[in-house]
């Protein structure tokens, strides 16, 4: 057996259903569940007809590196949405479909990482478990950047020490952040550019929040665009991720991509081509046409943005919260321990939170998602209040004391 598996850390939500194990909620209230990022909006119905009417090609397999069509798709999106020269991100070298953001994140560190050196592995704290399971099946080392609200919940670069950057094969991004919402700045990734060609380690840029935000007229920067900006027209060390589950309501579509620097991605797709991961062919046809679509994105957006305004509505009265750069997570500080909290709130409201300490890692005596809770608001608008107002309710009668 692979001794790595050990070092792996038991999943949050591994860890939510011990902590709530033999926890009775309240009978009289239906579950409001906030802790999983599944998004609830109905597909598109045009990509649900797309794979219907694909459905035939079931009887072929599909070919690791994606049809052409779709890759072409995926690069007019990119063009597009991070305003690219035309002649930029060629289809045939610079992108590849991948079954979902999570399994390419995971499959991305296996395929770089030279574990015949050092090989730290510097990711934001909080994170997606995935980055550091990754890492730890890779035979690397987690080195987690503590994103506080003192730091804006960005991770500081510069507080890294030379001896870790001289280590560090991989840095995974995440922008906009889970759990945070928070957005790298144009000059915070400027600054990573300049150390990873010092330092020669990989950017990888999981994207797959970007198109979820609340002003139009400012969607979040990715990585792609900045460098572009910068003249870095191969996207030299640098890979993005992104995908459809949030940005078009298909998180069982299984689809998304990776795109960047040519080397990185033609490795990938050797990797790829022995792990057996090809997109069904069914799935990329439906894929194509969900990238080729943004009024049910904007839609989504619209849908995101009145349940915002509504939740914080209710909570900031009673709440240290905020609305994110991004995304569709709430990030707020919770009156007593996070895990209580979670807790305790399940047993008198049956509203579910993810305890933001299960997200993070303690660092310098710190845990960044101590005394937070990660609340997801996925689900339809009217859900979503009531869960806010049995939030607030809960925090008014002093989080279950006085029940």
């Amino acid at each position: 057996m692979n001794p790595d598996l050990q070092r792996l850390h038991p999943y949050p939500f591994e860890k939510l259903a011990e902590l709530t194990a033999g926890v009775q909620p309240n009978p009289a209230l239906e579950r409001i569940a906030l802790t999983i990022g599944e998004p609830q909006h109905p597909a598109p119905v045009l990509v649900l007809d797309a794979l219907r009417d694909a459905l035939a090609k079931v009887s072929h397999y599909p070919a690791t590196k994606g049809e052409l069509s779709l890759r072409e798709a995926m690069v007019d999106w990119c063009r597009r949405r991070f305003h690219l020269p035309n002649t930029c991100l060629n289809p045939d070298t610079q992108i590849l479909p991948v079954n979902g953001t999570r399994e390419a994140l995971f499959a991305i560190v296996q395929a770089l990482v030279d574990r015949q050196r050092p090989a730290k592995v510097v990711m934001p704290n909080p994170f997606y478990q995935i980055y550091e399971g990754a890492a730890l099946l890779a035979g690397g080392q987690p080195h987690y950047l503590n994103a506080t609200a003192e730091t804006g919940f960005q991770p500081d670069f510069d507080q890294v020490p030379e001896k870790v950057w001289q280590e560090t094969q991989l840095v995974f991004i995440c922008s906009p952040g889970n759990p945070t919402g928070a957005v790298l700045s144009e000059a915070q990734q400027r600054r990573l550019l300049d150390l990873a060609d010092e330092f020669g380690f990989v950017i990888c840029a999981d994207e797959c929040y970007s198109e979820i935000y609340f002003d139009e007229a400012q969607p979040p920067l990715g990585l792609l665009d900045v460098c572009a900006r910068a003249g870095r027209t191969d996207f030299s060390r640098c890979l993005v991720f992104h995908s459809l589950s949030k940005r078009s309501n298909l998180p069982g579509l299984r689809s998304g991509f990776v795109a960047g620097d040519a080397q990185l991605i033609q490795a990938f797709l050797r990797y790829r081509t022995y792990h057996g991961c090809a997109m069904p062919l069914h799935h990329q046809v439906a894929s194509a046409v969900a990238w080729q679509d943004e009024a049910h994105v904007k839609a989504n957006r619209d849908l995101y943005r009145t349940k915002f305004d509504a939740v914080l509505d209710i909570l900031s009265p009673v709440m240290n919260i905020q609305r994110p750069d991004a995304g569709f997570y709430l990030w707020p500080q919770t009156p007593v321990d996070d895990k209580d909290f979670a807790r305790r709130l399940l047993a008198e409201e049956n509203v579910a939170v993810l305890p933001g300490s299960y997200l993070s890692r303690d660092v310098d005596g710190v845990n960044p998602g101590s005394a937070r809770v990660r609340m997801a608001l996925v689900a339809e608008p009217a859900i979503c209040v009531e869960g806010a107002e049995r939030l607030r309710r809960f925090i008014e009668t002093g989080c279950g004391e006085t029940r």
